[in-house]
């Protein structure tokens, strides 16, 4: 597939459509692993993301194929941690919808995301993935696209 796509960092009038990618992504998982896993809000979660994006706290760069549409995006949080020798970044949503996988929309949303890294200093960018077989399609992407295992499992305690 060779489409046109054009990537901008998200405003707050892309809360909506962004969210409801977010939905899909995490819809999606659910439905692979068997588990409800997350509690899915398309209205909750764009009144979140309309707070980070005002803060500044969360970057989000949104993809729209040619005819204006959202195909995709990739969201970043700066972090530090002196394993990672200073400030890096995570990415803790990354959705293409399915119709444009393989289209070569991922990497363009991904190199966006490494050049924005860049011009801040990160020393890395962090991304977690499922150990589970269902998703070795997503590890050999981002294996593909230089990453590398850097140890342990995500884990998580409710505050």
């Amino acid at each position: 597939m060779n489409t046109h796509f054009t990537i901008r960092r998200a405003m707050a009038e892309d809360a909506s459509p962004v969210a409801g990618m977010v939905d899909e992504l995490l819809t999606e998982i659910m439905e692979t692993i068997g588990e409800q896993a997350f509690d899915v809000s398309p209205a909750r979660t764009a009144a979140l993301l309309r707070d980070f994006l005002d803060a500044g706290r969360y970057i989000v760069f949104v993809a729209f194929s040619g005819d204006s549409k959202p195909a995709g995006f990739i969201a970043l949080c700066e972090s530090c941690s002196l394993y990672a020798g200073g400030v890096y970044g995570t990415i803790p949503e990354f959705y293409v919808r399915p119709g444009f996988r393989s289209s070569g929309l991922g990497q363009a949303l991904l190199a966006e995301a490494k050049r924005f890294g860049e011009s801040l200093g990160w020393t890395r960018l962090e991304v977690a993935t499922p150990p589970l077989p269902e998703f070795e399609r997503t590890v050999a992407f981002y294996e593909r696209e230089g990453f590398s295992v850097t140890g342990g499992r995500k884990m998580k305690v409710p505050l």
